[in-house]
C-alpha cells in the first residue's frame, strides 16, 4: 500500500464505525491518531492497522466528556509534530428513556462528547487546514437529527447540532479547500443497542453495518456533498417526515417512540 502522505483522526476509534472509519483510511494509505477512552483496545486496532496496511497510527487515550479534552488533544498533536488532514468525529452515545428518569450527569458527559468535544476539535484543527488549502471534516450524525425524539430528547437535540453545525460549515467553507461531511446513519449494528438494553431503540428500522455506513461517507466526502444518509429507507424516513407544524412532529413521533421509554429503563444510556 502506497502511503498517502495524509494523517487522519478518529475519534471513537476503538469499535463500531470508529473502528471503520479508521480501517477505510488506513487501506487508502492514511496514517491515523486513534482517539478513545480505551486505550488497550486503540493499542490492539493500531497494531493491525500497522501490519496490514504499513501506516504510522498513534493513538491517543482521551475521555472526551472532559472540560479541557479537545485542548488536551490539540496539545498531544503539538507535542507529536503532527497536522490534520482529515478529522473524523465519530466519538458520541445515546440515551434513551423518560428524561426526567435519566442520570443527570450522564446526560451532561452525553452532550460534552457529541456537541462540546466535536466543535472544540473542529475549531482546533480547522485553521492548520486552511493553512494548508486542504482538509476534510466528518462529523457522524443520525438520522435522529431530523426530528424531535421523544425519549431521546439529548440524543437527538445533540444530532441536530451536529447536522446543522457541520452545513453551515461546509457552506462557510466550501470555496476554501475545505470539505466537510455530516453522516446521518440509521440503526447500525454497534455496542450501541447492546449497552442501551434494547434494540426497540431502532423503532422498526432495519440495522444497516458500518461497513456500508463509512462506504457512504466516503464517497460523498469525495463528492463534497455536505451530508449523507446512508440506506435507501434510512432517507427516505429522514426527508418524507413533514417538518411543519413543529409541535405536530413532535407529537407524531412521540406515538412512534413512546414503546422506548419502558423497554429501555431509567438506565438507558449507551455508547454509539
Amino acid at each position: 500500500m502506497t502511503r498517502s502522505g495524509k494523517t487522519a483522526l478518529v475519534t471513537g476509534a476503538s469499535s463500531g464505525i470508529g473502528a471503520e472509519f479508521a480501517a477505510a483510511l488506513a487501506a487508502r494509505g492514511h496514517d491515523l491518531v486513534l482517539v478513545a477512552r480505551s486505550l488497550d483496545r486503540l493499542e490492539s486496532l493500531a497494531a493491525q492497522l500497522r501490519d496490514r496496511h504499513g501506516v504510522r497510527v498513534e493513538v491517543i487515550g482521551q475521555d472526551l466528556a472532559e472540560p479541557d479534552a479537545a485542548a488536551r488533544i490539540a496539545n498531544e498533536l503539538a507535542a507529536r509534530r503532527l497536522s490534520i488532514d482529515t478529522l473524523v468525529n465519530n466519538a458520541g452515545f445515546g440515551s434513551a428513556g423518560r428524561f426526567e428518569e435519566l442520570a443527570a450527569d450522564r446526560e451532561h458527559d452525553q452532550l460534552m462528547v457529541n456537541v462540546v468535544a466535536l466543535a472544540g476539535l473542529t475549531r482546533r484543527l480547522l485553521p492548520g487546514m486552511l493553512e494548508r488549502g486542504s482538509g476534510e471534516i466528518v462529523n457522524v450524525a443520525s438520522t435522529a437529527a431530523f426530528q424531535p425524539a421523544p425519549y431521546f430528547a439529548t440524543y437527538a437535540s445533540g444530532k441536530a447540532f451536529v447536522l446543522n453545525f457541520s452545513l453551515s460549515l461546509w457552506s462557510e467553507y466550501r470555496d476554501r479547500g475545505i470539505k466537510v461531511l455530516a453522516v446521518c446513519p440509521g440503526p447500525t449494528e454497534t455496542e450501541f443497542f447492546d449497552v442501551v438494553g434494547t434494540r426497540k431503540a431502532a423503532i422498526g428500522a432495519p440495522f444497516g453495518s458500518a461497513e456500508g455506513v463509512v462506504g457512504s461517507a466516503l464517497r460523498a466526502l469525495e463528492r463534497n456533498k455536505g451530508y449523507v444518509v446512508p440506506g435507501a429507507g434510512n432517507f427516505a424516513s429522514a426527508h418524507l417526515m413533514p417538518r411543519r407544524p413543529r409541535t405536530f412532529v413532535a407529537r407524531i413521533a412521540k406515538l412512534v417512540t413512546r414503546g422506548v421509554a419502558d423497554a429501555a429503563g431509567p438506565a438507558g444510556a449507551a455508547a454509539a
